[in-house]
Order: structure tokens, then C-alpha cells, then sequence
């Protein structure tokens, strides 16, 4: 913890003088993101800082592995949907970026079978994109299917998020645009991912 407050203190003293303004307007008007990003909760992928953003830019849900399910609206928990209604028919962010990266551990574990201590959830979790697997697995270059498995997972989201009727319906009248993306960790490159077709570098 001690880590955290000498954090908070360096915070209080170098950015809060800095951002102090922009704090105090968002607090006075609210909260007006431009852009949804749903990334990994990979400590090594922070969107905030691979986007260059600054406080009130970006409405962030991280999860393992970067990944929406489909559109259920039951009596179950559902953090990811909670998150992607709220920036969409509240806030009415402009874009949703789905930001996968490379080396993640939720697509090893889709991969390679999740660890014993991450059957709870973890397991169950990754079977969203099982597709991902059958594809990566069709690879005959093993070094590159956790990179395959990483996009196609990000095409899943990509996919899920339209079975969701008001971001169809968003989309389909171009208040709402979707895209994937995908992050180098030792590279630092980022390169788009679209729903359909090859990725690119932007």
C-alpha cells in the first residue's frame, strides 16, 4: 500500500496543479467521453496511456481477456453489458474501441486450457470466444496462434456488441461506430482489427 500512496502523493503534487481545472469542470458538468474502450485488465495495457487521453476522454470497462458477451438480458450478473449499455444509451459515446492486446494470459488459458486456480470463473469466461480457439488451432505455424486467437477474440467482441439492439440500431444510424484494435506489449505498435479482413497498422 505503501507504493499506492507515494503514487497518490507525486499525483497530488505534479498532475492534480496541473489537471486541477479540468477536474473541476467534469465534476461541475459531468462526465462527456468521446470514445468506450473495452480492453484487458492486463496491468501491461493501460488505454489511457497507449491512447495519450486525458481524464474525461475515455469510458474504460477492462476485463480478462478484452471480451463482451452476447446480449443476455437475464437475472445474471453482467459487468461488461452493464458497462457497454451505460456508455451507449447514457453517455452516448461516439465510438466503442475493442483494444485486445499480444501475450495475454485469458487467450493462453483458451489456448493451453485455464490454471487450476482459475476454474471458478476464469474458465467459463474464455469459453466467449471458443471460436478463437478453433480458428487458432487451424494455424499451422504454432508461434502464431496465440496472436490469431488474440485478434479473432477481438472480432468476437466486435461481433457481439451488434447483437446488442440498441447498439445495432446506434450503428445502423451512424451515431455509433465499432472498432477493433490490437496492442504490441514489447512493441508498443498498435494495429487496427476490423470485424472483417486483415488488420492494419493505422
Amino acid at each position: 500500500m505503501d507504493a499506492l500512496i507515494d503514487g497518490y502523493r507525486r499525483f497530488r503534487a505534479e498532475t492534480w496543479p496541473r489537471e486541477r481545472a479540468r477536474f473541476e469542470e467534469l465534476a461541475a458538468r459531468g462526465q462527456r467521453p468521446h470514445t468506450m474502450v473495452i480492453a484487458c485488465s492486463d496491468s501491461r495495457v493501460d488505454p489511457q496511456m497507449i491512447f495519450s487521453a486525458g481524464p474525461g476522454e475515455l469510458f474504460v470497462v477492462r476485463n480478462v481477456a478484452n471480451l463482451v458477451p452476447p446480449y443476455m438480458p437475464d437475472a445474471q450478473f453482467h459487468g461488461t453489458s452493464a458497462a457497454v449499455e451505460f456508455a451507449v444509451r447514457v453517455l452516448k459515446v461516439e465510438r466503442v474501441v475493442v483494444m485486445g492486446h499480444a501475450l495475454c494470459g485469458g487467450i493462453s488459458a483458451l489456448l493451453g486450457g485455464a490454471p487450476p486456480e482459475a476454474q471458478d470463473f476464469v474458465a467459463g469466461w474464455m469459453g466467449i470466444a471458443q471460436r478463437a480457439r478453433t480458428v487458432a488451432l487451424r494455424c499451422d505455424a504454432p508461434e502464431q496462434r496465440q496472436e490469431i486467437a488474440e485478434h479473432e477474440a477481438v472480432r468476437i467482441s466486435l461481433e457481439n456488441l451488434m447483437t446488442f439492439p440498441w447498439v445495432l440500431e446506434a450503428v445502423a444510424s451512424d451515431r455509433l461506430t465499432l472498432h477493433g484494435a490490437h496492442f504490441g506489449v514489447a512493441t508498443g505498435r498498435l494495429v487496427l482489427v476490423p470485424a472483417q479482413g486483415e488488420p492494419r497498422i493505422p
